[in-house]
């Protein structure tokens, strides 16, 4: 009677081991690049530039005409945060959406001692030729 050797588990699945080993890393470093996306995300809209900014543009009237109510955010822009000597600058665009248009805000601050300083800060509505100040004192 001959005896036939069975292979054993592994060599008979390496197969599924290797591609869920595979899967199990892609896995890995998607949700840490998501991750680190998302705290990042987190650390710009909630630093005091982008809300200053945003609430600016949503209490302008001039802003409200052109864009209508509800007015959101529209995306992620683009941020620049720089901090050298004890000095942090920024330079952010915001997209804003409403119901009737799109624009975005415009931000060139600096900050030095704990209190920030906006050099540049209004809303250009896409198709329009002017822009629309935001550190005008008066809302008009």
């Amino acid at each position: 009677m001959e005896t036939v050797k069975q292979k054993s588990w592994f060599s008979r699945n390496w197969g599924w081991v290797l591609g869920g080993g595979c899967l199990t890393i892609i896995i890995v470093v998607v949700l840490g690049i998501g991750g680190i996306i998302y705290k990042v995300s987190d650390a710009v809209t909630n630093s005091e530039p982008y809300t200053y900014a945003l609430t600016k543009a949503i209490e302008n009237k001039k802003v409200i005409n052109f864009l209508g109510e509800p007015i959101e955010t529209n995306g992620m822009g683009s941020t620049n945060y720089n901090y050298k000597n004890g000095t942090t600058t920024t330079s952010l665009t915001i997209p804003i959406r409403g119901p009737k248009d799109e624009g975005s805000i415009v931000v060139n601050a600096e900050k030095i001692s704990d209190e920030w300083s906006y050099h540049d800060l209004y809303v250009k509505i896409d198709g329009e030729t002017e822009a629309i100040d935001l550190k005008e004192v008066k809302d008009e």
